[in-house]
């Protein structure tokens, strides 16, 4: 719920309460030292005698908790009844009135005046503090409560150090004893000035409108204690907190004094030097206070409470038996004593305040305080019996202190358990992480909800613990609850342990148990997969979810949780290995993604779409670790300087640092032809010379686009005018094996090698490439700006398989994200080397085997021919190469033209573009003895959406992470969703719809089209115009593209399906089909398949198409099959289908 202050009203407003309530504590306090000071021997104007120091300390303390348990609980009463800004500007006023008499009662010497003062002072507290505490939830959000608190208590305590020791420093400035009267009005005036500055700061709160209006008021000071003791005794966590803030200030009193006397008879300190134990005592609470606001963020910390008790007994106990007297060395024990206090108090301030009514703040405050001064009372008179009538020490003093302590210690650790292991947890996820937490403000402050969270580790839970202001109670595997040393934490935090092994019974009560929880007011916590992905991808989520819910109170929220970035943590399994890895970062950064509720009657299905989503939109944050390509390259080179880089069919070879230094060089050779463009075109195959240019372009700032050679002349000149290219970067001995007609004004390779630049540019390059900061390394290689991760990396020409193609600029972010989601799955190590087949100009071939070896520190071989299957399998044999990207047309040729041996060492084959079909797997199988995985992906989603990996195998264990037919799971940092073509409906798995693509590699939008820009861009989402279905285990089955659909006589007709069935039927085969569709007078459109099989083989086939299965109007006619000698493919290895479709309208019309 959003405040109804504005905020910069409520900054301001703050910075005015800190500033009033600063100046109240320290006239407090300087008011009773000035008092004090009166008994200073050898005064002009000693205090009446029988005044000692200790008895005016002992009455000074009486004297100000007299009012707290007088007036506090008329004064919360008011401050519940009227605005707490006007309760705070009249206390304020009393305040300076009672400063300026004080000046009065100094000028006069009279001792009686100036007690019955400082009471009014305290009066003046008194009504001051219910408002003072009762505020800060009308100025603060729930979320800031802690951080507020604790800048209150630390400002507080600093006054309190400052009010006794620039007091006495005061007095001595303007005189000391020897000034007399003269030098105590001088510092009462001093502090009433003070007075008017904490006043005039107070009108900076905001107006704010009274808690309840009708509450009566009574000067009586038992006035609404029953109705303060009935909210008490209702709210048992209230009550105890209320305990712990009265047990803390009648320590801290009694720790004051006894501060005070340890000064003067142990340390003998003098009266300008007395107060220094307590300053460090306070400067400790202070610090202490700040601590606790920061490490409780924005939540209510109390796991630091018993943490803070510990403190304060340490402390108290090593004070009573140290017998230093230097204030050097025991000033490290106040300081650690006061720290404990601090975060003993900020914590249950902060829960008062959370907890109470909101009608009822100021009462439940005032009646704290009322208790307080009880306590603190009880305190100064025990303080005074064991001084004046037991003779006890200072160091005696200590020692009841830690007494006391230790019992208040071994009760809260016995009460808050939980609070205390959460605590340490979070602070060990917080030394260990570094964790950045989003939708915080998705989890509910109160009542049931149940986070449903993907499982990435062994500490995916701490991750959860650490990144919430809720306690979480987690559903977690029995075995693993129950291992010895973790066992007690896992008891202290109540998980729900689990077990799948242990039949439905079990399960079904562990599951009802969390289902109990959520009826507490819980927030449970179930990991869904049910088990540790292995393989980086999200497992299908179990039906427990659902099994809760069903018996959870019907309004509890669903919240789905992410954790990105888990993975390749010391307790993920990447690497297939758990803790025993060397860590990549430290501390390790992670992303925690809260998202917002879902409906309790959501399917399992619809909350794993949910989780899916957040870790999408988490990916985005990765940012913040990146860098653009070329300075990724850059510290790859620098990293591992002389390993393979690049090597082609050529014979040409690169290490890192020799590439990085040949592309500053050729960006400095190239800064005249590549001057005012800001795109650069480049026509060269996939090779060593084709990696170095797209190098040298962005280092020296452009923007490369690699034109598609295998396109024809009129798509070559609309691409390069689309990007304004006025140069083209090729060779001529590509030219003479690719003759076709360069737009622009050609450059050379040729022209460029044959004028060697002099030996300076070649060394100023290496030590560019070698020792430059990032930022001179761009400069030196002709870059005038720095480079974003949102520029443009390159425009990619779309592959115009089904129409004209379109410009698309990908950005470095873009590419940056897809080669993340890669890495995350395949898990590259810099002993892999990569086949780069695909043409630089095609998006897989730029991101896939151009910038995702380089950015992971793996070596690339291309060749330029990618049916050159020889030539393919002896390049991948003589570099032990581990990854084949490919289409399923080169696989085809390579199952033909590779010797078994050839791809020997290959780990990984994918193949997209188009779809793998069942005869090319199984054959590559069965030549190569490995399984070819497919992928999908769009050149507008930079470009990889979906791919298949391998299974995880294990004893008594198994992940599938591959299906034959399917696309398999969309990437780590992707999200699809399959939805109706006509509404955008979401469709439940099973349900074939479009598919949409959603991700940080998602393009921004075509070059130049808006209006084709808006048609696939929908929220974010890109709209593939292809047809799929999702499965419940998260696979995408991929069934035909829109464009690939005929419309017969009404209904939609899929080609791929009858290109299944055909295929089917025609039995194994290196031959080739496709199905399209051309015009037809009657009925719209008709079938064409165009093939490559022998005759006869599909008249057999045609004389039984009633056998395929198929409806009747899906059926092509006999006629309609044409045999051809090839089928038309792009430069990518995909179907050209728009050529295919045109020669289908040229054979029908001759037929």
């Amino acid at each position: 719920m959003p405040h109804p202050l504005p905020a910069p009203a409520r900054r301001l407003g703050f910075a005015g309460f800190l500033v009033s309530q600063f100046t109240g504590s320290f006239n407090d306090n300087a008011l009773r030292m000035l008092i004090l000071l009166l008994a200073v021997p050898g005064s002009s104007r000693p205090a009446p005698e029988g005044w000692t120091r200790e008895r005016l300390l002992a009455v000074t303390g009486v004297l100000f908790m007299l009012p707290l348990a007088l007036f506090s609980l008329p004064a919360g009463a008011a401050s519940d009844r009227f605005s707490k800004r006007r309760v705070l500007l009249w206390t304020k006023g009393l305040e300076v009135a009672v400063m300026f008499l004080a000046v009065a009662g100094f000028a006069l010497g009279r001792i009686d005046l100036l007690l019955s003062l400082f009471f009014l002072m305290a009066i003046q507290s008194a009504l001051y503090s219910p408002a003072k505490y009762g505020i800060l939830p009308e100025l603060l959000d729930d979320t800031d409560l802690s951080r507020g608190n604790g800048a209150v208590e630390m400002l507080t305590f600093l006054a309190i150090i400052l009010g006794m020791v620039a007091t006495p420093f005061l007095w001595a400035f303007f005189g000391g004893r020897e000034a007399g009267t003269e030098a105590f009005v001088s510092t009462a005036a001093c502090l009433a000035f003070l007075g008017i500055a904490g006043l005039l700061a107070t009108f900076l709160v905001p107006r704010l409108p009274p808690a309840d209006p009708a509450r009566p008021l009574s000067l009586s000071p038992f006035a609404g204690m029953a109705r303060s003791a009935a909210i008490l005794k209702a709210d048992r966590p209230l009550r105890l907190t209320f305990a712990g803030i009265v047990s803390f200030w009648s320590l801290a009193l009694f720790l004051q004094q006894t501060s005070i006397l340890h000064a003067n008879n142990v340390l003998r300190l003098g009266e300008t030097g007395q107060a220094l134990p307590y300053v460090a005592l306070a400067v400790g609470i202070g610090a202490g206070c700040w601590a606790a606001g920061r490490l409780s963020g924005r939540k209510i910390e109390l796991g630091l409470v018993p943490l803070g008790a510990a403190g304060l007994f340490g402390g108290s106990l090593a004070l009573a038996l140290v017998r230093c007297t230097r204030i050097e060395h025991l000033g490290w024990i106040y300081l650690g004593l006061g720290a404990g206090g601090g975060l003993f108090i900020v914590p249950l301030m902060a829960m008062l305040q959370h907890r109470s009514p909101a009608t009822d703040k100021g009462g439940i405050v005032s009646a704290a305080n009322a208790w307080q001064a009880l306590g603190m009372t009880a305190a100064a008179i025990l303080f005074l019996v064991l001084v004046e009538v037991l003779g006890a020490t200072a160091h005696d003093l200590f020692f009841v202190a830690a007494v006391l302590t230790l019992a208040a210690s071994l009760y809260l650790f016995r009460l808050l358990p939980e609070a205390l292991v959460r605590f340490i947890m979070w602070m060990l996820a917080r030394v260990c992480y570094r964790i950045r937490v989003r939708g915080e403000e998705h989890l509910p402050p109160h009542g049931p909800a149940l986070l449903v969270c993907n499982h990435v580790s062994y500490v995916d839970g701490l991750l959860v613990l650490a990144s919430t202001h809720r306690f979480v109670r987690f559903i977690m595997d029995k075995g693993f609850a129950e291992v010895p040393v973790v066992r007690w934490i896992l008891s202290a935090l109540r998980v729900i342990p689990i077990s799948r092994t242990a039949g439905p019974k079990i399960l079904v009560q562990a599951l009802r148990a969390a289902a109990r929880a959520l009826h507490e007011g819980h927030v449970v916590c179930i990991f869904a997969e049910g088990e540790i992905t292995r393989t980086g991808q999200m497992l299908p989520f179990r039906r427990g979810v659902e099994r809760i819910l069903k018996d959870a109170p019907p309004d509890t929220p669903v919240i789905p949780v992410h954790l990105d970035r888990v993975w390749g943590s010391l307790f993920s399994f990447r690497g297939r290995r758990v803790v025993w890895k060397r860590p990549r970062r430290f501390p390790y950064p992670v992303t925690v993604s809260i998202g917002r509720p879902l409906p309790a009657g959501a399917s399992v299905f619809e909350i794993r779409q949910a989780v899916m989503e957040l870790g999408t939109e988490a990916f985005v944050h990765r940012r913040e670790d990146q860098e653009p390509l070329h300075r990724a390259f850059a510290r790859t080179a620098r990293r591992m300087p002389f390993r393979l880089a690049v090597a082609d069919g050529t014979g040409a070879r690169r290490s890192y640092l020799t590439l990085l230094a040949r592309a500053v060089l050729l960006a400095r050779l190239l800064r005249r032809a590549w001057a005012g463009q800001d795109k650069v075109g480049l026509l060269l195959p996939p090779g060593v010379a084709g990696a170095t240019a797209n190098l040298a372009a962005l280092l020296a700032g452009r923007v490369p686009v690699n034109l598609n050679y295998t396109a024809s002349a009129e798509a070559l000149r609309s691409a390069a005018d689309q990007c304004g290219i006025r140069t083209v970067l090729t060779a001529r001995a590509f030219l003479a094996r690719v003759p076709l007609h360069v737009p622009g004004t050609p450059v050379f390779l040729e022209d460029l090698a044959a004028s060697p630049p002099p030996w300076e540019e070649r060394l100023l390059a290496f030590a560019a490439a070698a020792l430059f900061p990032m930022a001179l390394l761009e400069r030196c290689a002709g870059r005038r700006r720095p480079a974003g991760l949102d520029d443009w990396a390159t425009v990619i020409f779309s592959s115009g398989s089904t129409g004209a193609p379109k410009g698309v600029p990908l950005s470095h972010a873009n590419i940056l994200a897809n080669i993340e989601g890669l890495s995350q799955l395949f898990d590259p190590q810099p002993s892999d080397g990569i086949l780069g087949i695909l043409p630089f100009f095609h998006s897989f071939g730029f991101t896939a085997t151009l910038w995702f070896p380089w950015v992971e520190g793996m070596r690339a071989v291309y060749h330029a021919n990618p049916l050159d299957a020889r030539t393919v399998g002896a390049l991948c044999r003589e570099h032990g190469l581990t990854y084949l990207l490919a289409t399923s047309s080169f696989l085809r040729q390579y199952i033909r033209g590779c010797e078994p041996g050839d791809f020997g060492s290959l780990r990984f084959v994918v193949a997209g573009a188009e779809k793998l079909t069942d005869r090319v797997a199984d054959a590559f199988r069965e030549k190569f003895g490995i399984d070819p995985f497919e992928g999908y992906g769009c050149t507008e989603c930079a470009p990889v959406v979906a791919v298949n990996a391998p299974d995880y195998r294990a004893r008594g264990f198994r992940q599938v992470a591959s299906k034959r037919g399917r696309i398999g799971h969309p990437i780590p940092g992707v999200s699809v969703r399959v939805v109706a073509p006509d509404s955008f409906r979401p469709l439940p798995p099973g349900e074939e719809g479009m598919l949409l693509v959603k991700g940080p590699n998602v393009m921004s939008g075509y070059l130049g089209r808006p209006d084709l820009s808006a048609e696939v861009l929908r929220d974010g989402w890109y709209v593939t115009g292809d047809i799929a279905r999702m499965e419940e285990d998260g696979f995408v089955l991929l069934t035909d593209r829109l464009a690939r659909f005929s419309k017969i006589a009404g209904e939609m007709v899929p080609h791929i399906k009858i290109e299944e069935a055909l295929l089917h039927a025609l039995g194994p085969s290196d031959h080739q089909l496709v199905v399209t569709g051309v015009p037809d007078e009657k009925k719209g459109e008709r079938l064409v398949v165009i093939h490559t099989f022998p005759e006869e083989q599909i008249r057999q086939v045609t004389a039984r198409l009633g056998d395929l299965g198929l409806p009747n109007l899906w059926l092509p006619r006999p006629d309609a099959f044409h045999r051809v000698d090839k089928i038309p493919l792009l430069g990518t290895g995909k179907t050209d289908l728009r050529a295919v479709r045109d020669l289908a309208r040229a054979l029908e019309g001759e037929a």
